[in-house]
């Protein structure tokens, strides 16, 4: 299983998270960062659990993806299933719900990732596994301790007006051409926003690996750009990923009779 996540601490705080969960080692133990001599990314491992940071957008998570893949590659990993576990903006979905994504879209609501290469424009498919998302979903219902949904996932080039803020340096539009845009995001099935999905679920099919994205919203934007909860809230709001992956892993290894 590879986790990955946007902050080193996080990511960190996820292995230490597992460990306990799957009973492997002591989660007070010092995990060292396999990758300290970079400071792309920061890699975490106990048991059959990789951990690994990615940064921000979509040309900070497609480096360490590539770099990951050879790893995985050479490391010779079979039956692999990666997840994104991370925070975004929701839309219509009340702060603290987990989106698992069905497909992630671009910001003209197409499920596609677009990239030039050699001066030419490639694209490529950003679907997900469905069976995964399923399997995550039947987990987070057996948990019970807080919503989950399957939906679409934005994913976006820009944190401020890429994603219809209105409190960055530089804003071109009004709050109803904001609010205008949000709605029809939601109308085509998105319900989360983020800047790594297409991105990842492309290299993920590419490279035929079992994927899923699981966020958990932090506001609902046609509410607002800012957030509101104190910082002990959005802690709290930031553990719901890693308790489903967590639960997940732990339920999968226990069915193999691994664990």
């Amino acid at each position: 299983f590879v986790c990955v996540g946007g902050s080193p601490w996080r990511m960190k705080s996820f292995i230490e998270y597992i460990a306990g969960e799957l009973g492997l080692e002591d989660p007070k133990s010092e995990y060292p960062n396999i990758c300290a001599g970079t400071d792309r990314y920061a890699m975490y491992k106990v048991g059959p659990v990789l951990s690994v940071s990615h940064g921000m957008g979509i040309p900070s998570i497609s480096i360490m993806l590539h770099e990951l893949l050879k790893l995985l590659h050479h490391a010779h990993c079979t039956d692999v299933t990666i997840i994104r576990i991370g925070t975004s903006g929701g839309i219509g979905l009340e702060p603290g719900t987990i989106v698992i994504t069905k497909q992630s879209v671009d910001a003209t609501f197409l499920p596609k990732f677009e990239q030039v290469i050699l001066g030419k424009n490639v694209v490529r498919s950003t679907d997900l596994d469905t069976e995964l998302a399923e399997q995550l979903l039947q987990c987070s219902n057996r948990l019970n301790q807080f919503k989950s949904v399957i939906a679409n996932t934005m994913c976006t080039m820009d944190f401020y007006e890429g994603q219809a803020r209105l409190d960055g340096a530089f804003c071109s539009y009004t709050q109803e051409d904001k609010q205008d845009y949000l709605a029809k995001a939601y109308a085509s099935g998105v319900r989360n926003i983020e800047m790594e999905s297409s991105v990842f679920a492309s290299m993920c099919k590419l490279s035929g690996l079992k994927a899923a994205v699981v966020c958990v919203i932090l506001l609902d934007r046609q509410k607002g750009d800012q957030l509101s909860g104190s910082h002990q809230v959005l802690h709290d709001l930031q553990q719901r990923p890693q308790i489903l992956v967590g639960h997940f892993i732990k339920s999968q290894l226990e069915s193999s009779g691994k664990i």
